[in-house]
């Protein structure tokens, strides 16, 4: 294994040991609960927004595999700050990437750590627990 891969492999075991965002909060600005039927991994998402409109904050909660409970992490970490429409544009490149089955690298540019996860595009049964906080972050953006 390369040492970038080694790299990218202990960045995923960080965030899904002690991931960024996790913990549901009171007030709830949008949010969405999402199953993999495949393995039983579940979150449950919530979008916070600053006053300017920009992502203030994601919180979630799930279980799963490591990788779900990175990507959850990951996309926490990579959402604030951002406008829902940069938000958009990452979703739809990280989505890109993962149905690529390893055809097509994550953009680090845009995509910062979240490009870790790109190995995981090979391998189709675990696209779906990479994909889900980001369908969850889809699905509360288009609630609000």
């Amino acid at each position: 294994m390369s040492d970038l891969q080694n790299l990218y492999q202990e960045l995923i075991l960080d965030h899904s040991r002690t991931p960024h965002g996790f913990g549901l909060r009171g007030e709830i600005a949008a949010q969405s609960h999402q199953v993999n039927p495949t393995c039983g991994d579940e979150v449950t998402l919530q979008v916070h927004r600053a006053g300017d409109g920009s992502i203030e904050a994601i919180a979630w909660e799930g279980h799963g595999c490591a990788i779900s409970q990175a990507s959850a992490s990951l996309l926490a970490e990579l959402a604030e700050g951002l406008t829902v429409e940069e938000l958009e544009i990452r979703i739809a490149s990280f989505r890109e990437a993962m149905r690529s089955r390893g055809k097509i690298e994550p953009d680090e540019e845009l995509l910062g750590d979240v490009a870790a996860l790109g190995g995981v595009s090979r391998y189709v049964a675990r696209v779906k627990c990479a994909m889900l906080a980001w369908v969850a972050v889809e699905d509360a953006l288009h609630k609000v």
